[in-house]
């Protein structure tokens, strides 16, 4: 008895759709034909997988291509389906009613559909069906990537004060997936806190930056930067700092021009005070004493006139805002008409106690004291010495002497004749 032969899976479904297709009325047919196809992809026989497809990533608003690829085609029906099983494409047909999705490419050996104008409800798992002998499924995935909706920078603070710390916040709205967010101090990057909120798929981003600002910092950008995989190159937004400090106060010497104050000279001081809020008001003291009566203030100006040696003494420039007040010291020192040689430079620098870069004159006459004792020492040695070598030719000048009868008796007496003629004596006796 001769063995029949069983038709194969898709010569059923083939069969079956074809008596499907004539007895169903004209609006059913495509219906009925692709159920029956679907139906008929549950038989099992056959060789191994034939389909491919990849995943894709793209960004919100943008095209999605979805393309089922098949290796070895045998003319076999390729079928494309959404995340909810519904067909988007069979061969070349759209039953699915979404003009976004529009047909590329169709062959034996590829369906490749595009969509447009992407957003994120499309995310998903989208199936290729080839109807061989068995059925193959392969399903591609669909990521959406949005990126932030709105990026924000607040201060809190729009004017701070130098030394004061204070709390800048940024905010990544609505994004997929979270933000990276860096801050920024002009070139310098700062490290900040971040806090992340998740909402239907959707992720919010607030970094927290605590700084403390100084006067160099008053008008350098904060610059908030957001990193995101749908963000080509860097997404970014910036404040610029304000920052309020007290005065920086420095003394300029305008005249002489030298240098040099000589008894006689005048002398012409400019201060100079900047900070923020500029300072409205620059004052002139004498420390520790008054200001010698032929000085001429005239705002950040001091000028007097016919140096002498009364007017020696610190002259002291102050400024002060609304933040706080400064100051800056000059040492005068006039100097005798003959001199000639620069002074020490009296140099001075702002400072809250007046600190003073300037000669110390105490010090310097100390030295001299120092240097006239010595000299005085040395003085004092020499004349002792010299007082004794004096009275020791006295008394070798009166040696002989007294023996003498006459004053040449003496003079050879003196020369050595007196030890001769008591040799003499001697002789004789």
């Amino acid at each position: 008895m001769a063995s029949a032969v069983l038709p194969s899976g898709s010569q059923c479904a083939a069969a079956v759709a074809a008596v499907a297709a004539a007895a169903a009325p004209p609006g059913l047919r495509l219906r009925l034909l692709l159920l029956l196809l679907s139906a008929a992809a549950l038989i099992p026989t056959g060789d191994g997988q034939n389909l491919f497809t990849k995943d894709v990533t793209v960004i919100e608003g943008e095209v999605a291509t979805i393309s089922c690829q098949v290796n070895k085609s045998d003319d076999s029906v390729i079928q494309l389906l959404n995340p909810n099983r519904q067909t988007i494409y069979f061969r070349d047909f759209r039953p699915l009613k979404d003009s976004r999705f529009q047909l590329l490419n169709f062959s034996s050996s590829e369906l490749k559909v595009s969509l447009t104008n992407v957003s994120i409800s499309d995310e998903g798992r989208y199936f290729c069906q080839l109807y061989t002998d068995p059925p193959q499924e392969s399903y591609t995935t669909i990521t959406v990537l949005v990126p932030p909706r709105n990026l924000m920078i607040d201060i809190q603070k729009d004017t701070a004060v130098e030394g004061e710390e204070i709390e800048v916040n940024c905010t990544a709205m609505a994004s997929k997936p979270a933000t990276t967010i860096r801050w920024f101090k002009g070139n310098k990057e700062l490290k900040g806190k971040s806090e992340v909120e998740e909402w239907s798929d959707m992720y919010t981003v607030t970094s927290q930056l605590m700084l403390k600002v100084h006067k160099e910092d008053d008008g350098v950008p904060v610059i908030c930067q957001v990193e995101h995989p749908a963000v080509p190159g860097n997404l970014q937004t910036q404040r610029y700092l304000e920052v309020q400090y007290k005065p920086q106060v420095h003394i300029q010497m305008t005249y002489p021009l030298q240098g040099l104050t000589r008894e006689g000279d005048a002398l012409e001081l400019t201060c100079e005070a900047i900070g923020k809020p500029q300072p409205v008001m620059v004052t002139w003291v004498r420390v520790d004493d008054e200001m010698p009566q032929h000085a001429v203030l005239s705002g950040p100006n001091l000028f007097i006139n016919n140096l002498n040696k009364t007017d020696n003494g610190t002259y002291r420039c102050e400024a002060s805002n609304i933040v706080g007040k400064a100051h800056s010291d000059y040492m005068l020192y006039v100097y005798d008409t003959a001199a000639t040689t620069e002074p020490a430079v009296h140099d001075s620098r702002a400072g809250e106690e007046g600190a003073i870069r300037a000669v110390d004159h105490a010090v310097i006459g100390g030295v001299v004291a120092v240097v006239v004792f010595a000299m005085l020492c040395l003085l004092i040695i020499l004349g002792r010495y010299f007082a004794r070598h004096k009275g020791t030719y006295f008394t070798h000048e009166a040696k002989g002497a007294d023996d003498a009868a006459d004053a040449d008796t003496a003079i050879i007496n003196a020369e050595g004749g007196q030890n001769n003629s008591e040799e003499k004596k001697e002789y004789f006796i």
